[in-house]
């Protein structure tokens, strides 16, 4: 009787065994082949912590996006952790890596390199941490969310507005780092925006090249060679953001050209709003970041709740693996115009700190 005992105490004991091990084979095959991870959310049960992988904290776009990240975080009462790569993909993944050893709960990363970022994504999914992509797409991966600008729409509204202003002439284009997947989407939307009047003949393009790492040196060089190529025959330069406007229109100002030929940008930085309603910049895209860093802080948290966040997310973004759950802010135009209206009412920038190189009896009144 006792030996009989004893055999079915051993058969339970293996029975236990194997349905543990089958379970945790199903688990497995589940992470493999579902989407994102399959951690255990944090259900409330204590503080969350959030990994922020910051590609670059050296433009000043960068810093408002980080400093508005956090302080909505810790209003939800979530801790944020942050890394810079300072534009290195090699360290931007050694920063990630060791984020999701100190068992962060989700990382949102705003990637230098779309593809080499992957890594970040898949490394985090085996560990069971949910990724964010903020502003930038990873590519080659399936992140859990997509959050940033309509960017193509961003490229769209550059275009065309300095071909509403330049219906005809000699055009250059500058693109911004070819590493980063929106350099590509705001390409798409320029173009999109140019085309009809290259076919036509208005416009022409007289030199095409990317700024390497967006830097305005690089965007500066690129265009000084383009005036020297065409022997300063150029009536407008479509450029990607503002830090490389920055650049162009240094090579402008060695040429006298500076506030003759139209720039464009985007980020509505402090240095460009000056630019712009001084004149020797055409326009920029005002993106607007306490929206976006507060809303990707909110969605995060949520994520890692496990809450359910498809009615924001309800948008899709392709990057060449998966179409990414993706929520997408509107980008604003912005030129000497409109400044008041959008950028100082916003309360981005101040109406002082905007007008401060221009004249008094130049300026709009305040409102």
């Amino acid at each position: 009787m006792l030996k009989m005992k004893k055999s079915a105490l051993i058969s339970a004991v293996c029975a236990v065994f194997i349905f543990v091990m089958a379970t945790a084979g199903c688990s497995n095959l589940k992470l493999k082949k579902g989407w994102g991870s399959d951690k255990k959310v944090n259900d409330g049960r204590g503080k969350i912590v959030i990994g922020l992988c910051m590609d670059t904290l050296q433009e000043e776009r960068w810093q408002k996006d980080r400093d508005l990240f956090i302080e909505r975080a810790k209003e939800l009462g979530a801790e944020v952790r942050v890394t810079e790569a300072a534009g290195d993909d090699e360290l931007q993944n050694k920063q990630a890596d060791n984020l999701i050893s100190q068992g962060v709960d989700i990382l949102v990363v705003v990637p230098h390199n779309g593809v080499t970022a992957a890594k970040i994504v898949d490394k985090a999914h085996r560990d069971g941490i949910k990724v964010v992509a903020y502003d930038r797409l990873i590519n080659n991966s399936r992140p859990d969310l997509y959050i940033s600008f309509d960017n193509e729409k961003v490229g769209y509204i550059q275009g065309s507005y300095l071909l509403k202003h330049k219906p005809v002439g000699n055009y250059v284009l500058i693109g911004g780092a070819p590493t980063d997947f929106n350099a590509k989407l705001f390409r798409d939307g320029q173009m999109r925006a140019l085309q009809p009047a290259i076919d036509k003949g208005d416009i022409k393009i007289v030199f095409d090249d990317w700024a390497e790492d967006w830097k305005a040196s690089n965007a500066r060089r690129l265009v000084d060679n383009a005036l020297t190529i065409n022997n300063d025959n150029v009536d407008a330069i479509v450029v990607s953001n503002d830090g490389t406007a920055g650049g162009a229109i240094q090579a402008l100002k060695s040429r006298k050209l500076d506030g003759i030929v139209l720039v464009s940008g985007q980020d509505a930085d402090l240095v460009a709003c000056q630019r712009v309603v001084e004149g020797t910049q055409t326009m920029t895209v005002y993106k607007p970041i306490r929206k976006l860093a507060r809303t990707a802080a909110e969605i995060t948290v949520a994520l890692a709740k496990g809450e359910d966040i498809s009615d924001r997310a309800n948008q899709t973004v392709n990057n060449g693996t998966a179409d990414i759950p993706s929520l997408l802010i509107e980008p604003v135009q912005v030129d000497k115009a409109n400044m008041m209206d959008t950028v100082i009412a916003d309360g981005f920038h101040t109406y002082d700190e905007i007008y401060r190189n221009v004249p008094e009896d130049k300026r709009p009144p305040k409102k």
